[in-house]
């Protein structure tokens, strides 16, 4: 006997609730909870924290929390310290990355698989396994307790994959734009700055994306290259708020959703260049 429509539509949507919805909520519950336990923990004060039975809100509330984070931790100089190097990163990447997936799209030359398998190559390694010959060098140059060699260290890890990456982006461009513009009396540096570099920023943006979260988030080598506190990141200043008896969790969360909050908002404004950008990549290798 055959099914009505009403009964397939009922049908239809008790799938798509039990295989979809249902899945889905509990992913995000399970994604969700952690930020959201950071979140009424920063509002909290620091007596209700430990409080049994536990609180699901921050009742009462205060903002007590997150002035102590900016004004008795040093929390603004981590701040600038992250923001300013994640930037810096993030444009010396770009630039570079963009030069080298220029020749892997556009030019055939011999070595060039060996080149494409080496640059993937880079990624099996462990960034751990190079930290004592980082070390050494950098100790050599003189750049130990200098954000110089946090920015040597993350562009030289994220270069690869971000070349790799824009070479995806690149070789969906056509030939012909460039040679246009070359035939209009601009050098090749011109037409990849001028022609390709525009048509590529939603590559850009989720290039440049990838390399500001990974310089942002970074603990190891932060840890390990910098000593003064005037010049830690982010990241190793939250950790210096662990005492050695005693944890202040307040302050800690507070300084953990402040942290949060330049990749999300960059995130959520670069939305649609990042889903463009990722989408394109993949029409092409």
């Amino acid at each position: 006997m055959s099914m009505s429509k009403k009964d397939r539509r009922n049908r239809a949507l008790l799938l798509n609730i039990f295989v979809h919805k249902i899945p889905l909520l509990i992913t995000m519950s399970f994604v969700m909870l952690p930020f959201y336990w950071v979140i009424i923990t920063s509002f909290k004060r620091e007596r209700d924290i430990l409080q049994r039975p536990v609180r699901y809100i921050a009742d009462p509330a205060t903002f007590e929390n997150y002035i102590n984070a900016l004004r008795n931790v040093g929390f603004e100089r981590f701040f600038f310290n992250s923001i300013t190097i994640s930037l810096t990163v993030a444009l010396v990447v770009l630039i570079f990355s963009c030069l080298v997936a220029y020749p892997l799209t556009r030019f055939h030359f011999r070595g060039k698989r060996v080149t494409m398998l080496l640059l993937l190559c880079t990624q099996f390694l462990p960034h751990s396994m190079l930290l004592v010959p980082l070390f050494i060098i950098f100790r050599t140059l003189g750049l130990i307790n200098s954000p110089a060699s946090l920015v040597f260290t993350y562009v030289t890890f994220g270069l690869p994959f971000n070349a790799i990456l824009m070479r995806g982006f690149m070789s969906t461009i056509p030939v012909s734009l460039e040679e246009a513009a070359m035939i209009d009396g601009c050098g090749r540096m011109g037409a990849i700055f001028r022609v390709i570099v525009p048509l590529l920023l939603p590559a850009v943006v989720a290039s440049g994306s990838y390399a500001f979260v990974n310089a942002w988030k970074e603990f190891l080598f932060a840890m390990m290259f910098i000593n003064s506190p005037r010049r830690m990141t982010l990241p190793v200043g939250l950790s210096y708020m662990l005492g050695e008896f005693s944890v202040n969790f307040g302050i800690l969360a507070a300084g953990a959703m402040i942290a949060v909050l330049p990749p999300l908002l960059m995130f959520t404004y670069m939305q649609k260049y990042l889903i463009r950008g990722l989408s394109s990549g993949g029409v092409k290798g």
